[in-house]
């Protein structure tokens, strides 16, 4: 018998709805424009509309306006909205230009059409968020939630419903049949300010009399036997019952969930880069490589005669390091020392080391000797933003004395990353800075966003390329 059921993802089906309601809005503002003003809705328009409406998704995708209308603020909500639309408007501008075909449209319908679209689209959000709060009683028991479990998810949870305003739900406490003094010895040094409203027999008579709509059970895993006791009991009840799954106990890096046919799995370690945004990561690539390979080529130049005259052998010295997944790749660099070291021990670079060039010093210190990486990221071995690359030898020696060390290699090394640009840059002598690098470099494949990789590039021109550690 088949006891497995696939479990959907919480607001799956709405997001198809917003996605509707979108393409509806932004194809009715400009037919209804165009209908009254100049009376014929012809095919420049229909070619305008469908380039708007495929860049406003891919905006729209990036920034998340589909993916975070369930624990986002409305004011942060309205204003990934509003950028995304400002965004694909932007884009259409720019191709209207290049293609010349900006002065066959009307310019008071394109003006009408891209300054109230964003107030429909922001409007009816509106409505979605605030209307159904004002109508609803403030006793009425459908925005009334308790946990059980006074346990660090449930702290968590707790939080989360308090500060987060457009949650609408209303926490009414705390329901748990150990003693206080239980309690406290379990959570150690957490000391959080609890309202402890009674053991779950309480709880369960509060929900058979309808008096809370959601329940959240936040008892450890371990406590699986009387998570299933609790779970029956509640079944003869209305309430609407919730497991919270204390996941805080393990180091999360970009979890999510999966279904393998109908049983749940939940990635402990991941990449953040699957699906769109691994398109979305590429093109960034692709694009700043190419850009910038443009922009430094007379660099590029110059710095290869130096090199060539500054000491005998190759321009380009081609490092073994780790790639994605911890496969091995072939790292470009100005050659910058007398000797190459790629074997099984390679020493680190240090402040006066003899085999560093006058001129291999100074392109240490302004990171030029790095600039052929930029082949790396178009050939897609590497991306510009990303864990530093360590030499092979290195990767070996710090996976047995770093915890994780290895799991930088979820995603593609960087020509700079969030690490350089905090101070951790060039040498690494102590075993604490180069602890300090990895939690930077975990930091990053945490919480990578688009915005935060453009925040580093931007940086980086500032305080990345050079370093008192930059041998």
């Amino acid at each position: 018998m088949e006891t497995g059921y696939p479990i959907k993802q919480h607001g799956e089906e709405s997001v198809l709805v917003y996605r509707f309601i979108d393409i509806f809005l932004i194809c009715s503002v400009l037919i209804i424009t165009t209908l009254l003003y100049v009376e014929e809705f012809s095919s420049l328009y229909k070619l305008i509309l469908c380039v708007v409406v495929i860049a406003y998704f891919f905006a729209a995708e990036i920034s998340g306006v589909y993916h975070t209308h369930k624990r986002t603020s409305l004011k942060q909500l309205l204003l990934t909205v509003f950028t995304s639309w400002f965004i694909c408007i932007a884009l259409s501008l720019v191709i209207g230009f290049f293609f010349k075909v900006s002065e066959s449209y009307s310019r008071v319908v394109l003006g009408v059409w891209f300054l109230s679209t964003p107030i429909f689209l922001m409007a009816w959000r509106w409505a979605v968020f605030v209307l159904p709060k004002s109508l609803r009683p403030d006793d009425c028991y459908r925005n009334k939630s308790i946990i059980i479990g006074a346990t660090r998810a449930g702290f968590l949870l707790a939080n989360e419903l308090e500060k987060n305003k457009h949650i609408d739900e209303k926490l009414i406490g705390f329901y748990d049949d150990r003693t206080s003094d239980r309690i406290e010895q379990s959570l150690g040094s957490i000391k959080p300010s609890i309202k402890m409203l009674g053991n779950i027999d309480d709880a369960l008579l509060l929900a058979k009399h309808r008096s809370v709509k959601n329940v959240y059970v936040a008892l450890p895993m371990e406590a699986a036997k009387r998570i299933k006791q609790i779970l029956n009991a509640f079944s003869d009840s209305n309430a609407h019952v919730h497991i919270v799954p204390d996941f805080f106990t393990f180091d999360l890096i970009h979890s999510r969930w999966k279904n393998v046919g109908h049983v749940v799995t939940l990635s402990v370690h991941d990449t953040p880069f699957r699906g769109f945004s691994s398109i979305i990561k590429r093109f960034e690539d692709v694009l700043l490589s190419i850009l910038i390979i443009l922009l430094i080529s007379p660099v590029l130049l110059v710095v290869a005669i130096g090199v060539k005259l500054s000491s005998p052998g190759p321009i380009i010295f081609k490092q073994d390091r780790y790639g994605l997944d911890g496969r091995p790749i072939k790292v470009w660099k100005f050659r910058s020392m007398r000797s190459t070291d790629n074997g099984a021990v390679v020493k680190q670079a240090t402040k006066g080391d003899p085999r560093i060039t006058k001129f291999g010093s100074f392109i240490r210190r302004t990171s030029l000797d790095e600039l052929p990486q930029f082949f790396n990221v178009l050939t897609g071995q590497m991306s510009i933003v990303g864990p530093r690359p360590h030499a092979v030898a290195h990767n070996e020696e710090y996976r047995g004395l770093i915890d994780k060390y290895m799991l930088r290699h979820h995603v593609k090394p960087g020509i700079t990353g969030w690490a350089q640009i905090n101070g951790y840059r060039g040498e690494t002598d102590t075993l604490d800075k180069m602890e300090k690098r990895v939690e930077y470099d975990l930091t990053y494949i945490q919480n990578w966003t688009l915005w935060l990789d453009i925040k580093i590039v931007y940086l980086t021109i500032f305080k990345g390329f050079t370093g008192k550690t930059a041998y």
